[in-house]
């Protein structure tokens, strides 16, 4: 099981920009695959970006594709989510989660991720 903790989170306009972080222990940070799901008030838990260890590939939800990139910083533990152009439909409670999903197939499916951030509200104004 990997810790996880969520930060960056809070009110933005619609066509800002954010950054969302989230820290990991214990070490063995970087033998998982990271990802970013966020969850909106009535709905299910959507995937926003994921990417894999050493930072070889990364994939994107269609919904923020172009809008959102991902990384990840190995010797610091941590993985990033920045997110340009937010809309309303941004507005959601962003988590981390760390799994190792079992092909490339698999890294959209939030059952694929065993450790999960308590998460960070996200708030757009329009």
């Amino acid at each position: 099981q990997v810790m996880l903790v969520e930060s960056g989170g809070g009110l933005v306009q619609t066509g800002d920009s954010l950054s969302l972080s989230c820290a990991a222990s214990p070490r063995t940070f970087d033998s998982y695959v990271m990802g970013w799901f966020r969850q909106a008030p009535g709905k299910g838990r959507e995937f926003v970006a994921a990417i894999t260890r050493n930072a070889g590939s990364t994939y994107y939800g269609d919904s923020v594709k172009g809008r959102a990139s991902i990384s990840r910083d190995d010797a610091e533990n941590t993985v990033y989510l920045r997110m340009n152009s937010l809309e309303p439909e941004d507005a959601a409670v962003y988590y981390c989660a760390a799994g190792r999903p079992a092909s490339v197939y698999t890294y959209k499916v939030e059952e694929s991720y065993q450790s999960w951030g308590q998460g960070t509200q996200v708030t757009v104004s329009s």
